[in-house]
């Protein structure tokens, strides 16, 4: 299934329950033992967004994965208001299995306003747009199976486990089959496709997960075309006692900058 058929079959059990009253997710979309975080997180955005009244934009988008989300195994969307005002709506989602909570995600939609403060983004990237992909070969049992919806192409920084000496990460996104358009749900995933910094630094394999996720969504932006490469620039922040703190930068295709990503990180060596 593409994340196209995904995103659909969220719409529908949110709006048509009793249509499609759970979901559930392939196992090409895993990474080891769990639904790669990004479609996860990108399908309880779209189960928000398919309740709001209106076609506000997205603000921010916060994120904890509280536990595996397993694949082929049938599981519910809960989507809360908490509240809808004149200018913003707040929601709450849980995606949850086995009566175990997955996904929590909380996000702040909010209209645009006439305001005199207007400051520019000042920030630009000179990373040359790349001509193909340039990241992990698909190998069995040991490439996540997610990747192989992805397009990642490094322009700084290294493969995980190399022993790398830098803790950054510069390079390009984009989907191997493009959707019909990108959205923020399509953002939100592609975001999430690139490993933890900091696994460069080791040697030998140990897992990651990423613990806490939060976005912010910079307007106005121009559509892209679904082929277009988004830029992907993050940096380690700190990492000691097992966890790592990231930042990161994504750029739209034109150049300007389209959001702002910040992770919490738990590494397992």
């Amino acid at each position: 299934m593409t994340i196209d058929d995904l995103l659909a079959t969220v719409t529908s059990h949110i709006q048509s329950p009793q249509q499609q009253p759970t979901l559930s997710i392939p196992t090409s979309w895993t990474q080891g033992r769990t639904i790669f975080g990004g479609i996860s997180a990108a399908m309880v955005y779209r189960a928000m967004q398919a309740t709001l009244e209106d076609a506000r934009p997205l603000r921010s988008f916060n994120c904890n994965f509280v536990g595996p989300l397993e694949a082929e195994k049938a599981f519910e969307i809960h989507v809360e208001v908490l509240r809808t005002g004149r200018n913003a709506s707040q929601l709450l989602a849980r995606a949850v299995q086995d009566d175990k909570v997955a996904v929590l995600a909380q996000a702040c939609f909010a209209v645009d306003r006439e305001s005199k403060i207007s400051i520019p983004n000042g920030l630009t990237h000179s990373m040359p747009l790349p001509a193909k992909a340039k990241f992990i070969p698909q190998i069995p049992k040991i490439t996540p199976k997610f990747l192989r919806h992805f397009d990642l192409a490094l322009e700084e920084g290294k493969m995980p486990f190399t022993g790398s000496k830098i803790s950054h990460t510069h390079g390009w996104m984009r989907f191997t089959q493009p959707p019909a358009a990108i959205t923020d749900a399509h953002l939100i995933a592609m975001i999430d496709a690139w490993p933890p910094t900091v696994l460069q630094l080791l040697r030998w394999p140990a897992p990651a997960s990423t613990m806490n996720w939060n976005i912010e969504f910079l307007h106005p932006h121009q559509p892209a075309a679904a082929t277009d490469w988004f830029g992907y620039q993050v940096e380690t922040r700190q990492a000691a006692d097992g966890y790592a703190h990231t930042e990161a930068n994504i750029w739209h295709p034109d150049g300007s900058l389209v959001a702002l990503s910040r992770q919490t990180v738990g590494v397992f060596d």
